[in-house]
């Protein structure tokens, strides 16, 4: 798909969700001509705007939306048109009341808020192609259109749905899936607790139950859900593809969103593009936000992507809605850029009066042009031109870590040594420890060939196949070092233990059996000893015995005392290391062994705390250094390089003097290299 039409925007992308029918048409113009003052040069519009596109069945109304689009095409401003299909409208839901969705409990759920509907009911998609198709073929050659926005953040308020459309849907799915029921059988090992099928018309989607429900099932219902509503978004993208070619397409994903299988999804956009709301009171936050970052870039194989929506200020949906003081909304704004984003929009452009967003911020607030809010907002746009040269540019981890949602899914089910084993928390430690030590990260998926990177992290692969585990052996015997967390190794695709001891494929790849799981309780540590330094594990541990593996950390505490904690195997020309602990803060010593060993080192070393630095990289290789201080103190930051500040226009010596929220973004000869 060519992004011709959308690159045809100058710079990088400024903006936000407009919703002008929310408004009198008198205020549209003063809203364009604010646009023009701030630097908006792209709004996403008509994204919740299904019943004022069509009132019913049979009438359509299309003349606000012809005259809105005139209007800010007249102004120099591009269009991300949405198909409006996230919230059907209420005569439609009266017409099929069986579109609305229903909960494992058998509630069906209510119109009135948003994404009210099965993503397995005919009746909606049907209605949902057909709204599409309309605004393609009005729209499609608008000199004012950049970009299609298929519905909007899918999964946020409705995942699942147990109706009987779902169930058919889910036989449907179950049967391409496993061909026969013979084989759904031995998938889902119904041996256990007389649970086999005669038919698959005897299957139903995993409702609530007496008691657990088959583990094998709820993966495949995880599957089925993320790809029920990937067939939503197939189906309106299969439209504007060919109604409206050559126009790329997006829908906007919600960072690191358990629900949905984002490398699937991403392959069915043009362009990538993320909700990211980091929350203000969260000291931490921007750590997080890196994360959901890097995994944003990595879903197109390091294409820049767009950050969709932010709040400028204040969400309104957390308990306590806390504002960002004054120089964060700026320097969250770059963070995404330093991470790979050629634009930054924001939920919203002017704020609501009335419904439940009405107090969420707002690049235009409730008081207008003399709000602080309006100042920064025009500040930032002003900023933004001035850094419209890297748009294009590229950044590339040097580790990877690996993301596999089917693992993901399976970990998180129920019945396992430890409920305290989640993703995220699995996750959250290793990658701030890089973040921490000036170490871009790249993701990849269980299926990508990780010969480019020379470090590869994998904090959890619970769920294994033997064909990945053949990929991660091949890939440390040419010389790379893997770094494996615990609980790994454990299923395979069908969430069957794999026969002869854990890891499973890894054991020989690792060079360790695991005689037994040994989870730690809750609020209790586990002593671990690495070279005379005492480090602390939580939620879990394990008894592990080298098969060829060198003993790096052993158990200081506890019944595992003596016992090896940290590993090492060295195969072929590369090593393979396991932690069969949960070290959470306490990680970042361990990944310094391998770190070391890889020969990976920070992006600028010599950094001081807070300060973090990101490089991407023009084609002709100019490269753009970004440095953010997040601290609360004024830094001096070392550089290697002299450069010039794009945001200042100012050279730059030996070293930067940075205050706290402050941020430089360093245009550095292509010359220069990394060390």
């Amino acid at each position: 798909m060519t992004m011709d039409r959308l690159t045809r925007v100058p710079g990088l992308l400024y903006g936000g969700d407009w919703n002008p029918e929310q408004w009198p048409e008198q205020v549209w113009a003063e809203d364009v001509k604010l646009m023009a003052e701030a630097g908006v040069n792209l709004v996403t519009v008509g994204v919740f705007s299904w019943a004022r596109l069509q009132p019913d069945e049979h009438d359509w109304d299309f003349g606000w939306l012809d005259r809105l689009l005139d209007l800010v095409h007249r102004h120099g401003i591009a269009v991300d048109l949405a198909t409006a299909t996230a919230s059907p409208p209420a005569w439609l839901v009266r017409a099929h009341p069986g579109l609305l969705p229903v909960t494992a409990d058998g509630v069906r759920l209510e119109f009135g808020s948003r994404q009210h509907y099965c993503p397995s009911s005919p009746a909606y998609r049907q209605a949902a192609v057909r709204l599409t198709r309309k605004l393609a073929e009005r729209y499609r050659d608008h000199p004012a259109l950049a970009l299609w926005h298929i519905h909007n953040e899918y999964g946020d308020h409705v995942q699942e749905c147990f109706c009987p459309a779902s169930a058919a849907d889910f036989r449907r799915w179950l049967r391409e899936r496993h061909g026969t029921i013979e084989e759904l059988n031995r998938s889902w090992g119904t041996a256990f607790w007389s649970q086999h099928y005669n038919s698959f018309a005897q299957i139903e989607p995993p409702r609530t139950a007496p008691g657990p429900v088959n583990p094998t099932q709820l993966l495949d219902w995880h599957r089925f859900c993320s790809d029920a509503l990937l067939a939503l978004h197939r189906a309106e993208k299969a439209v504007l593809d060919e109604v409206s070619p050559g126009i790329p397409v997006t829908t906007n994903f919600m960072s690191m969103l358990k629900a949905l299988d984002y490398w699937e999804w991403s392959r069915h956009e043009d362009l990538v593009s993320d909700d990211a709301y980091p929350d203000p009171a969260d000291p931490r936050a921007h750590v997080n936000a890196a994360l959901n970052y890097d995994l944003m870039r990595s879903l197109k194989g390091g294409r820049p992507w767009l950050l969709m929506e932010q709040a400028p200020s204040a969400v309104s949906w957390r308990p306590v809605n806390v504002p960002k003081r004054p120089g964060l909304y700026r320097l969250w704004s770059l963070q995404a850029l330093a991470r790979g984003a050629d634009g930054v929009l924001h939920f919203q452009w002017r704020a609501s009066v009335a419904g439940a967003e009405k107090f969420h911020s707002a690049m235009l607030p409730h008081r207008g042009t003399a709000a602080r809010g309006w100042q920064e907002t025009v500040r930032l746009g002003t900023e933004l031109r001035r850094l419209g040269e890297i748009a294009g540019s590229r950044l590339r981890g040097q580790v990877a870590v690996l993301l596999d949602w089917d693992s993901w899914w399976a970990l998180e089910l129920d019945d396992h040594p430890s409920a305290r084993m989640r993703w995220l928390d699995l996750l959250r430690p290793w990658y701030a420890a890089l973040y921490e030590r000036g170490i871009t990260v790249d993701f990849v998926p269980p299926t990508a060939e990780p010969d480019g990177y020379r470090l590869l992290l994998a904090p959890n692969l619970y769920l294994l196949d033997t064909a990945t585990a053949d990929r991660l052996t091949a890939y440390v015997r040419a010389g790379g070092r893997l770094v494996c967390g615990p609980f790994s190794g454990i299923a395979d695709r069908h969430d069957h233990i794999h026969p002869g001891g854990h890891p499973g494929p890894l054991r020989e790849l690792l060079g360790i059996v695991v005689d037994e799981h040994w989870p730690i309780p809750d609020g209790a540590t586990t002593a671990v000893r690495l070279d005379g330094t005492e480090l602390h594990a939580e939620r879990w541990s394990e008894w592990i015995e080298p098969e060829g593996a060198e003993p790096i950390a052993h158990y200081g505490s506890g019944a595992l005392t003596g016992l090896p904690a940290v590993t090492r195997h060295r195969l072929g020309a590369g090593s393979a290391w396991y932690l069969s602990c949960h070290l959470g803060a306490d990680l970042g010593p361990v990944l310094d062994l391998p770190l070391a060993d890889a020969g990976v080192s920070a992006e600028l070393p010599g950094l001081p705390e807070g300060i973090e630095a990101t490089r991407r990289h023009a084609a002709d290789g100019t490269g753009y250094l970004f440095l953010l201080n997040h601290g609360p103190d004024e830094a001096r930051v070392p550089l290697r390089t002299p450069g010039t500040d794009l945001l200042t226009g100012a050279a730059t010596g030996d070293t930067l003097t940075l205050a706290p929220l402050g941020a430089a973004v360093l245009r550095l000869p292509a010359a220069e290299e990394r060390p």
